[in-house]
């Protein structure tokens, strides 16, 4: 009987051994520690993917006993997780802005007169463009005027955005070429004037469009190379799916053209702007959903940026007391777009930072949505929120979407602008408990790509590599509950949870390997955090060669 019982567990093994009983996939990976987050958080050792999607996941032994694969990949013990997600970024702007100059980080106004003049060396552009000034990181925070943009460039027009967007310094032949004299009365933004009443440049919120709406649009050959260039840099930071946050349709076309032309591969979910003269007609279409593309809301604008004092506050700004800041239409406009998005079964995403936004916005999606529901519209930002509005976001199932980097960029100047009322700003883990879920993103390109910065913001409460000390860190968020921020949440806030978000069998083999466990890594140790492998639908298409 032993006799017989060793040869049958022999041949067991032979016929195991053998692959004659293993099920083909396209690609196996192995040997890790894969974080599928799903429901249990289970962790795991391999998967075998077919086609785009994985068809099992689990223990080494039962993947590599079941599966056989031309394409094996041993992950030498490092660590997989679901391809991360930008819960709110602007995707388009950031490949227009690899056209331009770019002001991100400079220390002063003289540092982008020179980069800009620098610029223009090498630029044949009939206008010249830039954006990343923050006047908040300088020793003088006064913001500038156009005199040195006026004398180096009398005869170029020269528009310079702030980091936001939401301001911006127009030099007089950009005025000119615009038809603008500075005299206008701008609903939901301001023409800054000097004590002679002429233009000091310098444009708040809705004035930047003034402006803006004549800057010519690159060529076509530009923007596809600089658009395939953005998502080469976002998958080298471990990114797989976006969520442009608001662009017009034509620009959402562009995109998916080059989608439908397996030239642009990066999963996007897209937000059309409540401003585009189209907005009926593509709520009429009806939405659209696929693998790759979603197209089924809308995203507005409520108030302006706190760093430009143009968020709109219920009381004057501690460091302008004459200033609430400004809502960008009128509470009619509001309301008519909400009630468009619910009879067409669109989402409304609506951008929020001062509590006087938060709280104007919330109280018209609630008499919309009237409730508990299955809506997941959301507010975007949600910066300042008032303490007696937080639980309306549970009253109403209304998802908060936020940008941890902003809390920690923000935070050496944001109690200057609000005073005690910085105890109701960047509250993600309260936003969290309303309903168990908090959309995570950078806002890019108003904050860097990288989603690990969003990770170490969200737990650490202070930016990647800065010796200060944590900003509100009461609100911090766990590790899971960030990890889940930037995977399964944001795929859930974009009604995507069934095919991507986590790991598991039946879902898109969207993932990310790293070099260090960021679930269990000391804090130090996150600035030798590198992405290994970027996968989308099982193939590879970032590997960090250094």
């Amino acid at each position: 009987m032993r006799n017989i019982v060793f040869v049958s567990l022999a041949l067991a093994v032979i016929t195991s051994c053998s692959g004659l009983r293993k099920e083909k996939a396209d690609l196996i990976v192995h040997n890790g520690t894969i974080y599928t987050v799903n429901e249990t958080n289970e962790k795991a050792e391999a998967m075998a993917i077919r086609n785009d999607s994985i068809i099992a996941i689990g223990a080494e032994r039962e993947i590599m006993n079941h599966f056989q694969s031309k394409n094996t990949v041993d992950l030498r013990r490092k660590f997989i997780y679901p391809g991360f997600a930008d819960g709110h970024c602007h995707f388009y702007g950031y490949a227009k802005s690899l056209l331009k100059v770019n002001l991100t980080g400079t220390n002063s106004w003289e540092e982008c007169i020179s980069k800009t003049k620098d610029f223009a060396q090498n630029s044949e552009t009939k206008w010249i463009t830039g954006r990343g000034w923050d006047q908040n990181d300088w020793e003088e925070k006064n913001f500038p005027t156009n005199k040195e943009l006026n004398e180096l460039f009398p005869d170029k027009p020269v528009l310079l955005q702030r980091i936001d967007g939401h301001a911006a310094i127009a030099n007089q032949a950009a005025f000119e070429a615009a038809g603008v004299s500075g005299s206008e009365n701008v609903k939901g933004g301001e023409i800054k004037l000097d004590e002679n009443g002429k233009p000091t440049g310098l444009l708040i919120d809705n004035a930047v469009s003034l402006i803006s709406r004549s800057e010519p649009e690159p060529e076509s050959s530009q923007l596809h190379s600089a658009i395939l260039e953005a998502q080469q840099n976002c998958f080298a930071v471990g990114l797989t799916s976006l969520s442009d946050a608001g662009l017009p349709i034509n620009d959402i076309e562009f995109m998916r053209k080059m989608q439908q032309d397996s030239a642009l591969l990066m999963r996007l979910y897209t937000m059309i702007s409540s401003t585009d003269p189209k907005l009926d007609s593509v709520l009429k279409n009806g939405l659209i959903q696929e693998k790759s593309f979603t197209l089924r809301s809308i995203k507005m604008y409520a108030d302006g940026a706190l760093g430009s004092r143009g968020a709109a506050l219920l009381e004057p700004y501690s460091d302008d007391q004459d200033n609430y800041g400004l809502l960008l239409n009128d509470e009619e406009y509001f309301k008519e777009i909400a009630q468009k998005a619910d009879e067409y079964d669109f989402q409304l995403n609506t951008h929020c930072i001062g509590d006087s936004a938060n709280r104007l916005i919330l109280d018209i999606y609630g008499n919309v949505l009237k409730g508990t529901n299955d809506k997941r519209w959301k507010i975007e930002h949600a910066q300042i929120v008032n303490e007696a509005d937080v639980s309306k976001f549970q009253e109403y199932t209304i998802i908060p979407s936020v940008q941890p980097t902003h809390a920690t960029s923000d935070g050496p100047w944001a109690p200057e602008r609000l005073g005690d009322r910085v105890n109701d700003a960047y509250i993600y883990s309260t936003l969290l408990d309303q309903n168990r879920i908090i959309n995570l993103g950078t806002d890019f390109p108003v904050e860097g790509i990288d989603p690990l910065k969003t990770f170490y913001s969200a737990v650490f409460r202070t930016e990647l590599g800065s010796d200060r000390e944590p900003f509100q860190p009461k609100e911090s968020l766990t590790r899971e509950e960030a990890l889940r921020g930037m995977t399964i949440w944001p795929a859930l806030s974009n009604f995507e949870e069934s095919y991507k978000g986590s790991l598991e069998k039946g879902k898109l083999a969207d993932f990310v390997v790293l070099n260090k466990n960021i679930m269990t890594a000391p804090q130090k140790a996150f600035e030798d955090v590198e992405v290994v492998y970027t996968y989308l639908g099982g193939k590879k298409v970032y590997e960090n060669t250094k």
